[in-house]
């Protein structure tokens, strides 16, 4: 019997909001049920949907090990999706600066990596979605903060590089999305996916994952 544990942590796109469906991990999770009710001999699978509204990689790394050591199952198959960057890359008014640096963000990606390998060698990264910035600079409920494209985009490349460097699969959306209608895929806050943009994410996600299988 294939056993496996998917812990897939992140922010409030990760959470899935606001999405009727419940988001790209919500659809990933009903996808595996499906297939292990289609021949549960086969298969068991778990889906842990840990993402948080407002995280950054600081509030990822003061989490991590808490939260995967309270359901880890050591029988299991372990994989680790991160979806993690976007707050990260939020503009601070009145500090006059990004919430994390591309450089703090680099060396937190790092020390997310190395905590998640001290579980499982199978690490998925997913890539930061761009904005509507008409209406995310800045945004409606909270005018000190600010999500422009230049400043997802520095992220964006840095979490590319990190990933290369790494040898660590990322399923990239940034420069895809930028280059199609993007703006069909989000939500009336410009930030957060809408359901067709989490299906699309779902869409690049599930043949990684299933490689696992």
């Amino acid at each position: 019997m294939k056993q496996l544990q998917i812990f897939v942590f992140g922010d409030s796109i990760t959470y899935g909001a606001w999405d009727i469906e419940g988001g790209w991990v919500a659809q990933l999770r009903k996808f595996l049920d499906e297939k292990r009710l289609a021949d549960p001999d086969k298969y068991e699978f778990i889906v842990y949907n840990l993402g948080i509204s407002g995280n950054d990689t600081y509030d990822l790394l003061e989490r991590f090990e808490f939260e995967i050591k309270q359901r880890l199952d050591k029988e299991m198959e372990t994989i680790v999706v991160f979806a993690i960057g976007e707050n990260d890359a939020q503009f601070i008014h009145s500090q006059n600066s990004l919430r994390t640096t591309p450089d703090m963000y680099q060396a937190n990606l790092q020390k997310l990596l190395k905590k998640a390998q001290a579980f499982t060698s199978k690490i998925v990264f997913v890539g930061l979605t761009p904005a509507n910035e008409p209406k995310t600079t800045p945004i409606p409920w909270n005018k000190d903060k600010s999500y422009t494209n230049a400043n997802i985009a520095q992220h964006s490349k840095v979490l590319q590089s990190f990933c290369k460097e790494n040898k660590i699969p990322l399923i990239d959306f940034f420069n895809k999305w930028l280059s199609t209608h993007y703006l069909q895929f989000l939500d009336a806050d410009g930030l957060h996916p809408n359901s067709e943009g989490h299906q699309k994410i779902y869409e690049a996600v599930k043949p990684i994952l299933l490689k696992y299988l």
